[in-house]
């Protein structure tokens, strides 16, 4: 087949639930691929080669045109196991990883159609080849031929500190990874809805980890159940990715009130504790009206939950336009299309209570753009007298998480920034104490998996060169 062939292939749209249908579940949105649809796809592909720029725009610099090469034979094996070299999660990335981005923003297809939408579904062919090894039990789980002896503690299971722990293991390094919570996978359990991320998905990642011999610890909160300096006696080195689970707040008049909740939380208590089951030990506040603050996937994620506990009125509040906002395309369509209701160049000012102390709305004012930010996103202005009410029963707070400070209070010596994030050398991912490293979001403040998944690897190299020189 040659290239004006491939070019002439239309995009494979994934099929996915009706959104009058699955706003009535928890159940996964995308159906995700057939057999031929992934063929078809992979065939669009134009084979740029090696030095192709979805290439060097992968944070883990996957080697995709080979991938699409063997999915396009219909030999997904050797597909699966391409992708493995290089990525140890591929049914998290190739369900959260912001492809549109990433990879596809620089593909060439894309650029030749002069439509980014028209780009190869990487992604999508990527989430295909995991589920289909894991359904024909085709998992890639290649032990290291012997132990090498070191032994590392990796803080936090979510996906930096299981990158980390995957590579070392491969390298033969016995690893410990400690997680606080009851279940490892840290924000991919408690921060991404099952609708996007099933549960099933992750045990499935995790269990290969463990077949690698990643050994997981979970209820250890390092800094009570263990301190850093007796895990630096025991372990020859550590890994520091406790990620950024400190929800950022407005500071506003009425943050206090009842029914307000962060992003975190809402979001930790119906992922994790399970809080839209019926008895629940931990139920969660469900009224006719609800606003989300925020633009991001996580407000994204917040707002398509409501709507799945049974919030008739979803709105999200945000205070730049649709095109400034960083939530996926993908899932900022979900939204809209399942019903939630954008308010757009809209910032919050006061959320307002009853006698009671519960939330009965928000007062908002209506923005402008200017001048672009030093992110280059264009500064929301405010429109002077456009104060207005919106009647809503609770509010959820999306704008961010920063680190948390407990490791800093349990390890003074380790020098952060004003943010409470660790500092690092920006290479090598070490921080100020020899032979401990940090990557994730307790470096880079809230980011995406897939950039936590590339610390994680850049990391691992680093320890284990630092092992080598022990």
């Amino acid at each position: 087949m040659d290239k004006k062939e491939r070019l002439e292939i239309p995009r494979q749209k994934m099929p996915e639930q009706d959104p009058k249908e699955r706003i009535e579940n928890m159940k996964e949105v995308p159906y995700g691929y057939t057999e031929e649809m992934a063929v078809t796809e992979a065939k669009r592909c134009i084979q740029c080669g090696k030095n192709a720029p979805c290439i060097k725009n992968c944070p883990v610099s996957i080697d995709i045109p080979s991938v699409m090469a063997f999915v396009a034979e219909g030999d997904f094996e050797n597909a699966y196991k391409k992708i493995k070299e290089n990525n140890l999660l591929p049914g998290i990335c190739g369900r959260v990883c912001p492809q549109q981005e990433q990879c596809q923003s620089e593909c060439t297809v894309g650029k030749l159609k002069k439509n980014k939408e028209c780009a190869v579904g990487i992604g999508n062919i990527e989430r295909f080849l995991a589920d289909w090894a894991r359904t024909n039990n085709k998992e890639i789980i290649v032990p290291a031929e012997k132990k090498n002896g070191w032994k590392v503690a990796v803080i936090g299971s979510g996906p930096a500190g299981l990158t980390v722990a995957g590579e070392l293991a491969r390298k033969g390094t016995e690893v410990h990874v400690f997680e606080a919570l009851h279940t490892p996978g840290g924000v991919l359990v408690y921060g991404i809805p099952e609708f996007r991320l099933p549960q099933e998905i992750i045990d499935s990642e995790i269990a290969n980890l463990k077949a690698l011999g990643v050994k997981i610890h979970c209820n250890r909160i390092v800094g009570q159940s263990i301190t850093m300096h007796e895990m630096l006696d025991e372990y020859d080195s550590i890994f520091i990715g406790s990620g950024a689970g400190l929800p950022i707040f407005m500071n506003i008049p009425g943050e206090n009130s009842l029914g307000v909740y962060s992003a975190n939380e809402y979001l930790t208590r119906i992922n994790l504790m399970k809080a839209y089951k019926k008895q629940s030990q931990t139920p969660i506040y469900t009224p006719e009206s609800l606003a989300v603050i925020g633009g991001g996937n996580v407000a994204m994620d917040s707002a398509r939950t409501a709507l799945r506990l049974g919030v008739s009125d979803v709105k999200l509040v945000y205070r730049r336009s649709e095109a400034e906002m960083p939530a996926r395309a993908e899932e900022r369509e979900h939204a809209k299309e399942e019903g939630v209701k954008f308010d757009l160049l809209t910032d919050i000012k006061e959320i307002l209570k009853d006698e009671k102390g519960w939330v009965t709305g928000i007062k908002v004012v209506d923005m402008e753009l200017g001048e672009p930010d030093e992110y280059g996103r264009r500064k929301p202005v405010e429109i002077k007298g456009s104060d207005r009410i919106i009647d809503v029963k609770s509010v959820i707070i999306a704008i961010g998480n920063r680190p948390n400070p407990l490791v800093k209070k349990s390890f003074p010596e380790i020098e952060t920034n004003e943010k409470a994030g660790i500092k690092t050398d920006p290479e090598t991912l070490e921080t100020s104490i020899k032979g401990v490293f940090a990557g994730g979001d307790i470096v880079l403040g809230a980011a995406t998996v897939i950039k936590a998944m590339e610390h994680g690897k850049r990391a691992a190299k680093y320890i284990d060169e630092y092992l080598h020189s022990l």
